[in-house]
């Protein structure tokens, strides 16, 4: 027998949870017409992930309750369909003093107008971007249902997510009969990570001598990114079909069956490159980001350097040229080449392109400021003063237009405290705030070398890849006056903030003591201005987000 399992990777909107509810209701009815009887969602589908502290409100569950209850009416006619519904369960209180959790991260099984069973996931991650132990309380149960076509039949046994990275409840669904393995998930995106989630997978099906399949989210939302890739396996661990990354999609998978041994089946997308999922998750951050909160489009300032013109070109493959404006805003200090290198930029990806000087603004400041300084040389207060005049203008511009400031920072800058608060940090949106320097220079040479959204032609002039860095806030400044190394910061910003070594360790490993302690001092003196950045797209296992949770006083340093 064949019968034919239908994956709703599909990028839903926290807290819509009646647009959700009608967008599964509309997969369910598409996949059934295609001969689907099994469509499973991703995690938490109905009210999108994460909700985060909305949880805590007993309006937020009730929502979703209702909307479980559409789509189970909804999907009544659908003969022999049954749906895995991901959605939140439970009640409980909230007091002032405490919260009592009674909740559930649980996902539902429906057909034909009823819920037949309900499962509440069993092991609730709590590190990295997780806080799921602020909000629900594990299960205990296990879920194995059965899928019907005709005389045909496959019992299939339900996980969510972090379940099937443990070994019991995979054990528990295979004792109560499974001869499949479902696993839901939302699983945040980082670089690597798909190739991870297969192995870590194929593990768990080989332990427990089943198939699996493994229906993902796929979507932007704040910070995180979620990459789609659904996929299924063999017993043995195969690849047995893997959906597209970072599109929706109603992904099919055909389960055979002859005796007691299942056999899945479907199309395999390709392995992509690092650089090539990179550009994706960036792309689709900004887009969901900009899309989900109705910004009309994007500005950016354009500086003629690397950094602005790789989140430039991000932005206009996310959002299309239309929707993004550009702005360069000379000193006194900025070379000529980088003047035309933006022009040229701006040319190639057709976008609005202005230019207004700063050097008036900057010149009244001093002038104003000139008593208060007076016996005293120039220096990052002068420096500062310009990145503020260019924030202001942004703003302004932002403010009277409603674009959103994308930002231009990245994680090296950010590490150091390579960033003025209020000046180049200030904005709506940080797109590039978890790429190291050294990953936007292999970024940058990627997307010139590729054309995945048919712009015709390498968006980024090379003389913006190869002059030497430059915040052109003093003459003939260069970031390697102020900075190790891009290659040496980036070793040791890897080492000491993703991996946890401790400086001692970092030193025994080959690098100069002195700069190992003067780059992790500036990560510890600048943590007062990364809590004041916006938001940015996280891409690495460990980014400056939700995931980074240091105190900004601290006598802590090794």
């Amino acid at each position: 027998m064949t019968l034919k399992i239908c994956i709703a990777q599909l990028n839903f909107f926290v807290g819509d949870m009646q647009g959700n509810a009608q967008k599964i209701i509309a997969a369910a009815r598409t996949a059934h017409s295609k001969g689907a009887r099994l469509l499973l969602t991703p995690e938490l589908s109905i009210c999108g992930y994460a909700a985060e502290d909305l949880f805590l409100r007993p309006a937020f569950i009730t929502a979703c309750d209702d909307a479980v209850k559409t789509v189970a009416r909804e999907l009544a006619g659908l003969k022999d369909m049954v749906v895995v519904l991901g959605h939140p369960s439970g009640g409980g209180t909230r007091t002032r003093s405490v919260a009592v959790q009674q909740r559930h991260n649980a996902a539902s099984v429906i057909s034909e107008g009823q819920v037949l069973q309900t499962y509440a996931k069993r092991e609730l991650p709590n590190y990295q971007v997780f806080d799921e132990r602020r909000y629900f309380t594990p299960g205990q149960g296990t879920c194995v249902f059965t899928v019907r076509d005709g005389d045909q039949h496959l019992k299939v046994g339900l996980l969510i997510c972090e379940d099937a990275w443990f070994d019991e409840p995979a054990q528990l669904a295979k004792q109560a009969g499974a001869q499949v393995l479902a696993v839901i998930n939302a699983s945040p995106f980082h670089v690597g990570k798909g190739v991870e989630r297969i192995a870590r997978m194929a593990d768990r099906a080989r332990a427990v001598e089943l198939p699996l399949v493994y229906a993902h989210l796929v979507g932007g939302q704040d910070e995180v990114v979620f990459d789609g890739g659904s996929f299924a396996l063999s017993a043995t661990g195969e690849l047995a079909a893997r959906a597209p990354g970072f599109i929706e999609d109603l992904f099919e998978v055909d389960a055979s069956a002859l005796g007691a041994t299942v056999t899945l089946s479907g199309q395999i997308q390709a392995q992509r490159s690092d650089e090539a999922e990179l550009w994706d998750a960036l792309v689709l951050g900004v887009r969901d980001y900009i899309g989900k909160n109705a910004f009309p489009g994007a500005l950016l300032g354009l500086s003629g350097g690397i950094d602005s013109a790789l989140v430039l070109a991000i932005a206009v493959d996310a959002l299309g040229k239309d929707k993004v404006r550009a702005i360069m805003m000379p000193s006194p200090y900025t070379a000529d080449i980088s003047w035309l290198d933006a022009r040229e930029m701006a040319a190639r990806l057709d976008v609005r392109y202005d230019e207004i000087s700063i050097v008036p603004q900057f010149e009244a400041f001093k002038e104003s400021l000139a008593g208060e300084f007076k016996g005293l040389q120039e220096d990052t207060t002068e420096e500062n003063i310009q990145a503020r005049i260019r924030g202001v203008f942004l703003m302004a511009l932002s403010n009277k237009f409603g674009s959103i400031v994308l930002t231009t920072g990245n994680k090296s800058e950010m590490a150091t405290g390579y960033c003025t608060l209020y000046g180049d940090m200030a904005g709506g949106f940080a797109v590039i705030k978890d790429l190291a320097k050294t990953t936007v220079f292999r970024l940058t040479r990627w997307r010139n070398a590729n054309d995945p959204y048919g712009t015709g032609q390498a968006p980024i002039p090379e003389r913006i890849i190869t002059r030497p860095p430059s915040a052109e806030l003093r003459a003939d400044q260069k970031d390697q006056d102020s900075l190790p190394p891009y290659e040496v910061l980036d070793a040791i910003l890897e080492r000491y903030m993703e991996e946890d070594q401790s400086v001692a360790e970092i030193i025994a490993a080959g690098f100069e003591a002195d700069v190992v302690r003067r780059v992790t001092r500036l990560i510890k003196i600048n943590e007062y201005k990364r809590r004041q950045a916006p938001i940015g797209i996280r891409v690495t296992h460990r980014s400056f987000g939700k995931d980074w949770r240091y105190p900004v006083t601290s006598k802590f340093h090794a």
